[in-house]
C-alpha cells in the first residue's frame, strides 16, 4: 500500500527499492490484469473483473491447496482495443499470457483452468510477454512500435502510485532536484528535439526557453488535455492509464521554467482520466511529491484539473486559457504569446498530454537518446490513434519517419473484409486525406505538411472504397462549423458557406465553378482566420479535392456519387440472379422498401426507398446492387 510518509529527496531511492519488491512477483504469487480503460470498461470489462474476482473466491480452498498467492490488478490500455476485454495471466517466473475478447463466462474458464489448474487455454490467447519494455515484439501490429509514452500503459495499475515509481516513475524528478540546473534541464529538452505532439510541432525545450526568459513573479504550466479530434482518444489513454507520467513532466516542466502553480485541462468527457488523475494527484501530495517544499528540497507545485465543457475551440491555447479563467472560451490574437502574458496576464507555458509524458523519459535516459530515434527534423515516437475501415483499431506509438503503409498494412493489420484502402485522414479535422498515391509517405511533420496534412494531435481514421471523398469532406466541415466560436468572420462565415456548398453538392445540386470556389473560400479562410481552428478547417475539403477531383466533378457533372453513399445521387435494387431470399433486407429496411416471401426473389420499392444503404450492408450475398436514380421527369423532357 501507498505510504502516508512524505518523502524527502534522500528517502526517494529506498522507497523506489520497496516498491521495486512490490510490483515484482514472488515464487507462488499470480497475477491477473484486466483491462479497465474506457475501451475495456466499454466491452464489458467490470463484468469481466467481477466473474474473476467470484471464481476466485468460490475456488479459494482450490487456489490454496495449488499453492498460488493470486492478485487480480486492473490496468489501463494496452492499445489492443480492438481485442478487449483483455486479461492477462502472469505467474511468477512465466512469460504473461494475454486473452483477447473475454467475456464472464471465459473469465471463469481462465480463473478455473490457467490460474488454478495450471493449464492455459491455448485457443484463446493471442500473444505472450517476457519483456514489458518490448510487449509482443513478435507480433506484426507490435514489431514496429516503441512504447515511450505508453510504456506503463497496461502495465500498471494506474491508480497505484508504487507501480509507477516501481517502474522507474519520479526518476527524472529526482535527477533534477539533485542539482540540475532550470537551464540545464531546458538544454536537455533541446537536445532531445522534443516537439509539441499537439498538432503545430512547435520544439518543446525552445518554448520553455521562452516562458523561463519571461519576467513575472508568478508563472503557471498547462496541460492541455482538451482532446476533441473525431476518432483521437491517445490523450484519454494516457490519463487512464499512466496519468503520473503527465504529473511529473509537468513538475520538471515547472521547475525549468519557475513556476509553482499548474492546471490539467481535460474534456467532462473523460470522467475516467479525471477520476484517476485525482487519485494520482492525491497520491503524490501525499507522498511529498507535489504541493510545497518537494521532497524537502524547497521547490513547491500545486496542480490542479479544470474540466472544460467539450468545446473543440478550447483546445487552442489562448481559448483554453480563457476558459480556465471563468471566461468564455474564444481565442485571442498573438502577440502576446502566453510565454510572456498567459493565465491571468502571467507567463504560461502549454503542453499537450503526450509532450509532458515523454519529459520524465528524456530526464532519465537523456534528450542524445531520445533524438536517437525518428528523423533528423523529427525526433522521438508518436502515438496514433488508429480507426475507422482497418482491422486492428487502437492504439500505436510508432518512432518518427516510419510510412503510412507500414502503420495502415503492418500495424493497423489492413482493411476490414479485404476492401481496398481509399484514403486516411490525419490530424483530425485540421487535417487532410492521404489517398494510396501517398501511402509510402514517411510519418513526420515536414512531409505531412508537404503532402497537404498534418500530424494534429495523432487521430488517424482509414477509409475505404465505401466511403465517398466528398461526403466525408463535408462530415469535417459540418464539424468545426459547429465547433467555430464565431468570434472572426472568415472562420464564422466561410466554413458556413463552404458546408452549405457542400451539402448542395451532394444533394445532387453542384454547380459549375463550385469546385474552384471551394479552392478559393478555403484558401482566404485559412490565411485570414484569428486561430488554429480556421486557419486548419479547410484542409479536408482542399485535400479531398486535391487528390479525388473526379469524385467531385462525378457529382457536379454526372449528377453521381460513385462510392454510392449520398442518397439523393444513388438508388438500390436487387440483383435476381444473386437473391437468396433470406430477408436480412426486409428486417433491416428502416421504410418498409424491402420486401419479398422467404426463399424467393425481394424486391425494393423506389417509391418507398429513403436510400440509407442498410440493405446493401446487411445482405451476405452482395444481391444489392447501388445505381444512379432514375432522372425526374421534367429532366428527361428537356
Amino acid at each position: 500500500m501507498t505510504s502516508a510518509h512524505r518523502l524527502t529527496l534522500r528517502d526517494l531511492p529506498a522507497y523506489r527499492t520497496g516498491c521495486e519488491q512490490g510490483y515484482r512477483l514472488q515464487p507462488g504469487q499470480v497475477v491477473i490484469l484486466v483491462g479497465l480503460a474506457t475501451c475495456g470498461l466499454a466491452a464489458g470489462g467490470a463484468d469481466v473483473a467481477a466473474a474473476i474476482r467470484e471464481e476466485l473466491a468460490s475456488r479459494q480452498p482450490e487456489v490454496c491447496a495449488a499453492g498460488r498467492q493470486v492478485e487480480v490488478r486492473s490496468t489501463g490500455c494496452l492499445g489492443l482495443c480492438e481485442q478487449e476485454v483483455l486479461v492477462d495471466v502472469h505467474f511468477a517466473g512465466q512469460p504473461r499470457l494475454t486473452y483477447a475478447h473475454v467475456t464472464p463466462d471465459l473469465a471463469r474458464r481462465i480463473v478455473a483452468e490457467h490460474v488454478v489448474g495450471g493449464r492455459p487455454i491455448e485457443n484463446r490467447i493471442i500473444g505472450r510477454i517476457e519483456d514489458e519494455d518490448h510487449p509482443y515484439k513478435d507480433q506484426t501490429a507490435c514489431a514496429k512500435q516503441v512504447r515511450i509514452v505508453l510504456a506503463n500503459c497496461g502495465f500498471i495499475d494506474p491508480e497505484r502510485i508504487e507501480h509507477y515509481v516501481a517502474r522507474g516513475g519520479y526518476a527524472g524528478l529526482e535527477r533534477v532536484l539533485q542539482g540540475l540546473s532550470p537551464a540545464g534541464v531546458i538544454a536537455e529538452v533541446k537536445v532531445s528535439g522534443l516537439r509539441g505532439r499537439g498538432g503545430a510541432g512547435f520544439p518543446t525545450g525552445l518554448k520553455w526557453e521562452f516562458a523561463a526568459r519571461a519576467a513575472g513573479d508568478k508563472k503557471y504550466v498547462v496541460c492541455n488535455a482538451d482532446e476533441g479530434d473525431p476518432g483521437a482518444f491517445m490523450d484519454r489513454s494516457v490519463l487512464e492509464g499512466d496519468p503520473h507520467a503527465v504529473i511529473e513532466g509537468m513538475l520538471i516542466g515547472a521547475y525549468a521554467i519557475g513556476a509553482d502553480e499548474g492546471y490539467i485541462y481535460c474534456r467532462a468527457e473523460y470522467p475516467l482520466a479525471i477520476k484517476r488523475l485525482r487519485v494520482a494527484i492525491e497520491q503524490a501530495e501525499a507522498l511529498g511529491l507535489l504541493g510545497r517544499n518537494i521532497l524537502g528540497t524547497g521547490f513547491g507545485f500545486e496542480l490542479h484539473i479544470k474540466e472544460g465543457a467539450g468545446a473543440f475551440v478550447c483546445g487552442e491555447e489562448t481559448a483554453l486559457m480563457a476558459s480556465i479563467m471563468g471566461l468564455r472560451g474564444t481565442p485571442r490574437p498573438r502577440p502576446p504569446f502566453p510565454a510572456n502574458r498567459g493565465l491571468w496576464d502571467k507567463p504560461t507555458n502549454i503542453n499537450n498530454v503526450e509532450t509532458w509524458a515523454n519529459v520524465p523519459r528524456i530526464l532519465v535516459r537523456g534528450g542524445a537518446w531520445f533524438a536517437g530515434i525518428g528523423t533528423e527534423r523529427s525526433k522521438g515516437t508518436k502515438v496514433f490513434a488508429l480507426t475507422g475501415k482497418i482491422r486492428n483499431t487502437g492504439l500505436a506509438e510508432v518512432p518518427m519517419g516510419i510510412t503510412l503503409r507500414e502503420i495502415v498494412y503492418e500495424i493497423g493489420g489492413g482493411i476490414q473484409n479485404d476492401r481496398q484502402y481509399k484514403a486516411v485522414q490525419i490530424g483530425g479535422p485540421s487535417g487532410g486525406c492521404m489517398p494510396a498515391s501517398l501511402l509510402d509517405t514517411p510519418v513526420d511533420y515536414d512531409s505531412l505538411v508537404a503532402a497537404g496534412a498534418m500530424m494534429g494531435s495523432g487521430g488517424m481514421v482509414v477509409v475505404d472504397e465505401g466511403t465517398c471523398m466528398v461526403d466525408l469532406a463535408r462530415f469535417f466541415m459540418a464539424f468545426v462549423q459547429s465547433e467555430s466560436c464565431g468570434k472572426c468572420p472568415p472562420c464564422r462565415v466561410g466554413t458556413r458557406l463552404m458546408l452549405e456548398t457542400l451539402e448542395r453538392i451532394c444533394a445532387g445540386e453542384g454547380q459549375p465553378g463550385d469546385i474552384d470556389w471551394l479552392v478559393d473560400m478555403g484558401r482566404k479562410i485559412k490565411a485570414f482566420s484569428l486561430c488554429g481552428l480556421g486557419q486548419t478547417a479547410p484542409n479536408p475539403v482542399l485535400t479531398t479535392i486535391q487528390y479525388f477531383r473526379d469524385e467531385y466533378e462525378a457529382h457536379i457533372r454526372d449528377k453521381t456519387c460513385p462510392a454510392g453513399v449520398c442518397p439523393a445521387l444513388v438508388s438500390f435494387g436487387v440483383i435476381a440472379d444473386k437473391c437468396k431470399g433470406c430477408g436480412r433486407c426486409i428486417k433491416v429496411c428502416p421504410s418498409g422498401a424491402a420486401s419479398g416471401k422467404l426463399k424467393e426473389v425481394h424486391s425494393i420499392d423506389a417509391a418507398l426507398c429513403i436510400r440509407c444503404g442498410a440493405c446493401f450492408e446487411a445482405c451476405k450475398f452482395e444481391a444489392i446492387e447501388r445505381g444512379q436514380p432514375a432522372a425526374a421527369p421534367a429532366e428527361v423532357a428537356g
